[in-house]
């Protein structure tokens, strides 16, 4: 099992900044791709970013080049930077990571971003 703890949330005007933090516990061996995903108000879950072990990432069209995804593997903790923040980007965003061998997903409790205009 993983475990997952998000925080950095938060309240920000737009065109503002965030960094949300995920810190993984427990079999963190196993963790290959961990990544963000969000869920605006009464949408689905939607992938912003994620990365692999090896460092590989990739973005939702809509945060390239505003967001980062990052892993500090020692620290067993992956971040997202969020720059130049819209109110398309408020919704609860959610850490989380897939085993390498079981495929399995595990998640995090979800922070809340709001952007405000």
């Amino acid at each position: 099992q993983v475990q997952l703890v998000e925080s950095g949330g938060g309240l920000v005007q737009a065109g503002g900044s965030l960094r949300l933090s995920c810190a993984a516990s427990g079999s963190i061996f196993s963790i290959n791709v961990m990544g963000w995903y969000r869920q605006a108000p009464g949408k689905r879950l939607d992938l912003v970013a994620r990365i692999t072990s090896s460092g590989s990432t990739n973005y939702a069209d809509s945060v390239k080049g505003r967001f980062t995804i990052s892993r500090d593997n020692a620290k067993n903790t992956v971040y997202l930077q969020m720059n130049s923040l819209n109110s398309e980007d408020t919704g609860v965003y959610y850490c989380n990571a897939q085993s390498r061998t079981t495929l399995a997903n595990f998640w995090g409790q979800g922070t809340q971003v709001t952007v405000s205009s």
